[in-house]
């Protein structure tokens, strides 16, 4: 069976840094922090005090104000990537079959607001149960495929991948593997998160995973510098258009881009820590790279999963190094997560954003905040410290890795013919 091409014709973000596609990929070229001190909630009595929120952000300019009291906030940012991913693309002009018209949509976590808040109330009354009759609705994790499919009315697969800080990248290989088999047209895909509140960042200082740098808000997230202490949490959505390529063709689409292979794995070690020798993410790549019938050589850039936590970047630079030898260090790598934090279930597909970004407008983005070189850290590897930097790109390679030892990578590569 010859598997069809799939590629992306439609893009969509709400992130820390900018709050739709065009202005994301400024706010990357620029180098952009997204960190700054909580609004969301009073966190003067939390470890971690600081965070990437979406700013200047107002959901009724997005949708009637009715309609968004019925969501969590997850949810509201997933239906406005998504929408601005499917306007974009144009799909709808085309009259598509839309029972071949999916939607795959990763969140880590869901709707944590929406749950806290119905806890707290019922903690704090007299034991009545007074439970919003939305509550579960605006609470579980795949309420936001289903949400996109209504509003457009795509009738195709419809379902939510939940692998923690993976599941964006899974919503992405799930579509690709779907389409190239031939059994959907085209999907809407992504992930959303909004896990800025008491639950959110009280839970992740409880496992000391956050940055408590709350003097040094801005430059908290710094992926492979000495001094790195903990990801920085981050909110958001992303959404891309896959679609097989006669499809797109036919009608006449934009592509920015093909996706060549996607790889899965898992670390089989620990619920938290990375495999201290990056076993799992050398596996994934590997696959990565086998699916997409590539060569190392073949791969220009790679978007790390570089949380800035101490454990994590050693073991996935490790990995690199295994996997790609001495083109290892004729790389682009950088880490993203240093200007929009960490956005958990949808870092996958922001970061596979960044890839495309690099792509299509041939620049890098940064590090930033890289200050002191670590000695377990090989510094002879591009990172792409602290300024973007100008380079065609011709393949891309995305790396997203989850808690309970998810891994994934994602293969871009600029469309010929």
């Amino acid at each position: 069976m010859e598997l069809k091409r799939v590629v992306v014709t439609g893009i969509g973000a709400l992130t820390p840094i900018g709050n739709n596609a065009r202005a994301f990929k400024e706010g990357l070229a620029k180098g952009v922090s997204g960190a700054a001190p909580i609004t969301r909630f009073d966190a003067s009595k939390f470890k971690t005090q600081f965070a990437c929120e979406v700013k200047d952000f107002d959901i009724n300019d997005h949708m009637d104000r009715k309609e968004a009291r019925k969501m969590d906030p997850y949810a509201q940012y997933a239906v406005v990537a998504a929408t601005e991913a499917v306007e974009g693309s144009g799909i709808l002009n085309a009259n598509p079959d839309v029972d071949r018209v999916g939607v795959i949509w990763g969140s880590g976590i869901g709707g944590l607001k929406t749950f806290l808040d119905e806890v707290v109330n019922f903690a704090g009354g007299d034991g009545t149960p007074r439970f919003n009759p939305f509550f579960i609705p605006k609470m579980i994790a795949d309420i936001a495929s289903g949400l996109i499919s209504i509003k457009f009315g795509f009738r195709g697969p419809n379902f939510t991948t939940v692998s923690a800080c993976a599941s964006s990248t899974n919503a992405i290989i799930d579509a690709f593997n779907l389409i190239r088999l031939g059994k959907a047209d085209a999907f809407v895909c992504g992930g959303s998160e909004a896990t800025i509140n008491e639950a959110g960042i009280g839970g992740f200082n409880a496992m000391h995973a956050l940055s408590t740098r709350n003097d040094e808000a801005a430059s908290a997230s710094r992926p492979f510098d000495r001094t790195r202490d903990g990801f920085v949490m981050g909110e958001g959505a992303g959404a891309l258009i896959v679609e097989e390529l006669e499809h797109a063709k036919k009608r006449g689409a934009k592509i920015y881009c093909e996706i060549a292979g996607g790889g899965m794995s898992a670390d089989a070690h620990h619920i938290t820590a990375p495999h201290p020798e990056g076993l799992g993410a050398l596996n994934v790549m590997r696959r990565a790279l086998e699916d997409a019938q590539m060569n190392t050589e073949d791969i220009d850039y790679v978007n790390v999963h570089g949380t800035s936590t101490p454990l994590g970047d050693i073991a996935e630079t490790k990995a690199i190094k295994q996997m790609f030898g001495d083109h290892a260090y004729k790389l682009n790598i950088s880490a993203t997560k240093s200007m929009t934090g960490h956005l958990l279930g949808a870092a996958g597909v922001v970061e596979s954003l960044a890839c495309i970004f690099a792509i299509t407008d041939g620049f890098i983005p940064p590090t930033i905040n890289f200050k002191e070189a670590d000695p377990d850290i090989d510094q002879k590897l591009n990172f792409t410290l602290n300024k973007a930097q100008e380079r065609k790109i011709k393949t891309a390679l995305s790396n997203t890795f989850g808690f309970g030892g998810h891994n994934t990578s994602a293969i871009f590569k600029k469309f010929e013919g």
